[in-house]
């Protein structure tokens, strides 16, 4: 098996996997049915390429929390306008995003042919990427690159990814929380999470329910050598 590695960094995210028109909400790490839209738009598919969209769901999933971010909400007011140009009715909004969040992601399949072409996908996207929602463009720093391992031990191995400012905040921490596919996860409790696609069509936007785990990795800090700066 093989492995694709990303990071999702920024001041701000939005993961929302339960919302409406006048409530946007997030969840505080990413959502696996936004990951499938964003490989695939980045791959060329059209909202209503179900059959294509639907295979990507096949994909191991998993995402650790390397930075934990803020929750903020943003709030709007709105109108609608009559044909005649007179406002029909003024409304509020609030949306919220995850602020200075960091997120580790692990997509792996037996088929290494798929994960380099979703691989080449996200480095070349067909369509614009973004986290969540479209003013919200991806790190510049997002593709970690793939491994020839797991989702899990892909993600047990890989180094903290968190801000400098954050691991020097919070370099007492020692493990970190990781969601993932329930069946890479053996004899851990599951929940459901409304978060598998059916169809991104606008006209008949649908998700199901897919089971999910939780779990802790143990952390791996890169080793710092405080005399490094004084050369030899």
């Amino acid at each position: 098996m093989r492995t694709l590695l990303l990071k999702f960094a920024g001041p701000l995210q939005s993961w929302g996997t339960d919302s409406d028109f006048e409530i946007r909400h997030t969840d505080l790490y990413p959502s696996k049915s936004a990951v499938i839209g964003l490989i695939a738009g980045s791959l060329g598919y059209r909202r209503n390429d179900d059959e294509r969209i639907q295979k990507l769901n096949k994909l191991d999933f998993a995402v650790r929390i390397d930075q934990n971010g803020n929750l903020l909400r943003d709030y709007h007011t709105a109108k609608s306008y009559k044909k005649s140009g007179e406002v029909l009715r003024t409304y509020v909004t609030n949306r919220y995003y995850i602020e200075d969040g960091a997120f580790s992601i692990a997509l792996g399949h037996d088929n290494n042919e798929l994960i380099e072409e979703i691989s080449y996908a996200v480095q070349n996207p067909y369509f614009q990427t973004y986290m969540g929602r479209r003013a919200l463009p991806l790190n510049s720093d997002f593709y970690i690159g793939i491994v020839d391992d797991d989702v899990i031990s892909s993600l047990e191995d890989l180094p903290w990814q968190a801000s400098d400012w954050y691991k020097k905040n919070n370099n007492d921490i020692d493990s970190l929380t990781i969601y993932a596919d329930s069946h890479l996860l053996a004899n851990k409790g599951k929940h459901y999470r409304k978060d598998e696609v059916v169809s991104f069509d606008q006209k008949s936007r649908t998700f199901t329910y897919r089971y999910e785990s939780r779990d802790k990795i143990t952390l791996i800090k890169e080793e710092h050598d405080a005399f490094e700066a004084l050369g030899d």
